[in-house]
């Protein structure tokens, strides 16, 4: 797994001013939160005192509420994201082999990400596309009826 990025004083900074334009704002958690995490990539730990002290919260409330939604981070992720599908299409079909292969060339397990921060990895229930089955999504982009060396060109174009 990738080193943890340590905050900097200028990404406190712009944390700071992010708060500032949401003060006692209880409300706007979760769009300030989106905010912070648009800007930094994640959620750094460190910012949330900052965020329940500026919109007059409990830290557990804000940690409540990053921990509850699946969208936000508190980690720093990888410049690609790859999700490879685990529905039952995807089983059926050989997804457990492409997660494989996904595992082996990015050099990661579930829920990592590379050491140079190109890639993330992360599986899904279900990607929504069964008739493209197996299938892994880099990014925004789904790539479907995954096979061996499908693997290997599209993770190859996307930067190893």
């Amino acid at each position: 797994m990738a080193d943890t990025k340590r905050i900097t004083k200028a990404d406190l900074k712009r944390i700071d001013r992010i708060v500032a334009d949401y003060r006692e704002q209880r409300w706007s958690l979760i769009p300030l939160l989106h905010e912070i995490q648009g800007t930094l990539g994640y959620i750094p730990p460190e910012a949330i005192p900052r965020i329940a002290k500026g919109l007059g919260l409990f830290p557990s409330q804000v940690q409540g509420v990053i921990t509850f939604y699946t969208q936000f981070y508190t980690e720093p992720r990888g410049k690609n994201v790859v999700r490879v599908c685990r529905g039952t299409a995807c089983h059926v079909r050989g997804g457990k082999t492409i997660l494989k292969l996904v595992k082996r060339q990015l050099g990661v397990e579930e829920g990592e990400t590379t050491p140079d921060m190109e890639y993330t990895l992360e599986t899904v229930a279900c990607i929504g596309v069964c008739a493209l089955a197996p299938n892994m999504v880099v990014n925004n982009k789904i790539y479907g009826n995954m096979n061996p060396k499908k693997v290997t060109s599209t993770l190859g174009h996307n930067g190893r």
